[in-house]
């Protein structure tokens, strides 16, 4: 059961304070009226030339993440959003969703993130398919297809408590209840 806990969180942290340097990457563009003015935008590429992520098996989910789907460019407040659920949970009060009242980086919205990330499809079910996939990306070639599906096999036998073959949301709570979902995705930032 550790393990199965393990291997769903893997991937879903982001550990070094290099990776929010990406909150400084700001673009300098003169405007018509000749003065400098500040365009807080981020593309794909600016978050693949962070180390972490590029060598992350999960760094392109983690980095689609950030993306509403359709657009190729996340504005400041779309990264910080993000990012919000990467806060330690003592400073949960500062990062309200005002449509919730939840707090982004409650621990329920952590497994959210972590969850879609799984969840290639959208279809609120971690499929036998998607769970495959992400161990492949996870694991590349050091483990045999066969090895693999047994895994992916057992994990599912574990984790599915309505017999749909499948791992739903709160499926997805349950396995993970006695993980420190709060410190394992958790970004601790330099004072």
């Amino acid at each position: 059961m550790q393990r199965l806990r393990d291997s769903l969180l893997l991937g879903c942290s982001i550990r070094s304070d290099r990776d929010v340097a990406l909150a400084g990457l700001v673009l300098h563009n003169l405007g018509k009226n000749g003065l400098s003015r500040i365009i807080m935008a981020l593309c794909r590429e600016d978050f693949q030339r962070i180390p972490e992520l590029a060598i992350n098996p999960l760094g392109d989910r983690i980095i689609n993440a950030f993306f509403i789907e359709g657009e190729d460019q996340v504005n400041f407040r779309g990264f910080m959003r993000t990012l919000a659920h990467f806060r330690p949970i003592e400073d949960n009060e500062k990062s309200k969703d005002v449509s919730n009242s939840e707090p982004l980086n409650s621990r329920n919205n952590k497994l959210l993130f972590a969850f879609r990330l799984y969840d290639l499809d959208k279809d609120d079910k971690i499929s036998r398919d998607e769970l495959l996939q992400v161990l492949r990306m996870m694991v590349g070639v050091n483990i045999s297809d066969d090895q693999l599906g047994s895994i992916a096999d057992r994990t599912i036998q574990e984790a599915d408590q309505d017999g749909d073959s499948a791992i739903s949301f709160s499926e997805f709570v349950k396995v993970l209840e006695k993980v420190d979902v709060e410190q394992k995705m958790s970004i601790r930032f330099l004072h």
